[in-house]
């Protein structure tokens, strides 16, 4: 079992219970899958850069992402019908404690001028949302060697809609959320 998963079941349940008022522990918030995306944006005329960009997202992810394709023509762009556009992948279970566990404490410590995450970045299903503007930050991958940085999109999707209860539980797992300078 990760290591983060074993706090979420033996302190964080527990404890987010006490502090959102809840009877029971299933009643407190669950993280369902987290959802990775990234663009390929300028990179899509070079085929190896593409490749390469796939091969690190793979092991950022621990599981091969699939390819998001143009699903309509865009002459501005220069994207036809079919084109590759991105990369995405789904992570549940024990990969997604372990990129999150790897998120919280190995990556975002490694960004430059970090001064915590937005705590208002809740969509209207009560889902977190954070963009990362360089994948180098993941320690899989080599700066020297990468073919372009590209930005990373993260979704944590939850089972309950309560922006203020999932905003608890992403406290209790220790994410670094900003805080404010007024007090």
């Amino acid at each position: 079992m990760n290591r983060l998963n074993k706090k979420y079941i033996e302190y964080v349940s527990k404890e987010a219970k006490k502090d959102i008022g809840v009877d029971n522990v299933m009643d407190v918030p669950r993280i369902l899958k987290i959802k990775v995306n990234s663009g390929i944006g300028p990179f899509m005329d070079n085929r190896e850069a593409v490749e390469s960009f796939a091969e690190e997202l793979s092991n950022i992810c621990s599981q091969k992402p699939y390819m998001r394709k143009a699903r309509v023509s865009e002459a501005g762009f220069k994207i036809k019908k079919g084109d590759i556009v991105g990369f995405s992948a789904t992570l549940r279970g024990d990969r997604m404690w372990a990129f999150l566990d790897k998120l919280i404490n190995v990556a975002l410590p490694r960004v430059r001028d970090f001064r915590g995450l937005e705590d208002n970045s809740f969509d209207e299903n009560g889902n977190y949302s954070l963009g990362i503007r360089e994948h180098v930050i993941f320690p899989e991958v080599n700066p020297n060697t990468t073919k372009g940085i590209r930005g990373v999109q993260l979704t944590i999707v939850f089972n309950t809609k309560d922006k203020d209860k999932n905003r608890k539980v992403l406290q209790y797992l220790g994410f670094p959320f900003r805080k404010d300078d007024k007090e």
